[in-house]
């Protein structure tokens, strides 16, 4: 049986007159759909186990407002906004860790016209710090050898320039890592951005998804490394259309890291 790890909230650690190090930014995917969910717990591990005081928000946390603002509501986008700002200042939030690059684009980037201004870091990024201070050491283990390739997400990669970090991340893996021909800024969008995920497809002869998918299952890969919760869908559902479920696995980067360490 795998180990119960309590997960404080900002609420209960200021009862008790404390402050957390980084605030965990779990987002709607990582709270409440089945597979993000995964993700969310190699994240919980990986913060338990290196020893930092962190807490989420729990139920005072509530939606960025990114789909709304990529639908087109602005109105709802900025109530969701001004509501998590008021939460996040009152607590003296300084610094957020988010597993989602649609939370992270738009509580690092939107946030501030808006009065909030918070040093938000996606988890590709800290684990990178983590390998780098040498706070998190692995090497390998189980996904030494093998054949993994990485799909760049479009809010973490064209929108913020972050292409390094989580390729240093699989370095440590000591795998195979294998570069898709359409990757870094270059790199096709899974289909679910813009809020897209949301809605029926639009007329066309393919969807997104089964060819990015596709593109990944012919780099002869066994493992397609993500770092975003709707990448993680929209390729798992390409990894299916294509009838490869049983050798091709779909695995966030917070998942491979908690995986090599054994957590």
């Amino acid at each position: 049986m795998s180990e119960i790890i309590p997960v404080p909230t900002v609420a209960e650690l200021v009862a008790k007159g404390e402050s957390p190090e980084v605030l965990f930014w779990v987002g709607c995917a990582g709270s409440f759909d089945e597979r993000a969910q995964k993700i969310t717990k190699a994240m919980v591990k990986i913060l338990h186990h290196i020893g930092i005081r962190y807490a989420i928000l729990g139920n005072e946390e509530s939606c960025t407002g990114d789909p709304a603002k990529r639908a087109g509501n602005e109105f709802l986008f900025q109530m969701q906004a001004m509501n998590n700002i008021a939460i996040l200042n009152g607590y003296g939030i300084t610094k957020i860790i988010t597993t989602c690059p649609h939370c992270f684009n738009t509580l690092k980037n939107e946030y501030p016209d808006l009065g909030g201004n918070y040093e938000v870091i996606h988890h590709s990024q800290y684990l990178q710090q983590l390998i780098d201070s040498g706070q998190l050491k692995f090497e390998g283990g189980e996904y030494k050898g093998k054949k993994i390739t990485y799909h760049d997400s479009c809010y973490l990669g064209r929108a913020n320039g972050v292409y390094e970090a989580p390729r240093k991340v699989l370095e440590k893996l000591d795998a195979e890592l294998i570069e898709l021909k359409r990757c870094r800024s270059n790199g096709l969008c899974c289909g679910a951005g813009g809020a897209q995920i949301f809605k029926e497809s639009e007329k066309g002869t393919t969807e997104i998804h089964h060819e990015r998918a596709g593109e990944a299952i012919a780099s002869g890969a066994g493992i397609i490394a993500a770092n975003c919760p709707f990448c993680m869908t929209m390729l798992r559902d390409g990894v299916k259309h294509h009838n490869r479920e049983s050798d091709v696995e779909v695995l966030d980067l917070a998942e491979l890291v908690a995986n090599a360490n054994d957590l």
